[in-house]
């Protein structure tokens, strides 16, 4: 097997679009090396770190978070297992609060839905007259903790 990959062969097995892959290592979140024609080789190690990019974005870290924690890992060697693990501690209680607003969303919004009340008066969401206003800004009765 081919110890470095090109940025199409990185692309074609990441699922990333390569001026992404260009993107992400201008950003610092992936490195390659440049041959003599100045052409980009990637370590096969650059997989993991791209799919992490990906899986992060995709539950809403930001990009200099992703790089934050990508920065915490040793650059002269491929992560470990333990590396990996520490990094992803990071983030356990802002995923688990994440999916606990989600659920919340989801079982609010299809019982709103699909209640069929019809009546303002027995509605779990309404808000006559703005009163939540004093609580603060943003979905009050979504974000109170239960």
């Amino acid at each position: 097997m081919q110890e470095k990959l090109t940025i199409g062969e990185l692309a074609v097995r990441s699922g990333v679009a390569a001026s992404a892959l260009r993107y992400y290592e201008r950003l610092g979140l992936i490195r390659a090396a440049r041959t003599g024609g100045n052409q980009r080789r990637y370590d096969r190690a650059e997989l993991r770190r791209v799919a992490f990019i990906r899986i992060s974005q995709q539950v809403g870290i930001s990009l200099d978070e992703i790089k934050e924690a990508l920065d915490s890992l040793p650059e002269s060697r491929t992560p470990s297992r333990a590396d990996w693990a520490r990094l992803s501690a990071l983030w356990q209680d802002r995923l688990d609060e994440k999916i606990r607003m989600l659920s919340k969303l989801r079982d609010n919004l299809t019982g709103c839905i699909g209640c069929g009340c019809l009546s303002l008066k027995r509605c779990a969401l309404y808000n006559p007259e703005d009163r939540l206003a004093a609580e603060g800004p943003g979905a009050r009765l979504l974000l109170k903790r239960e």
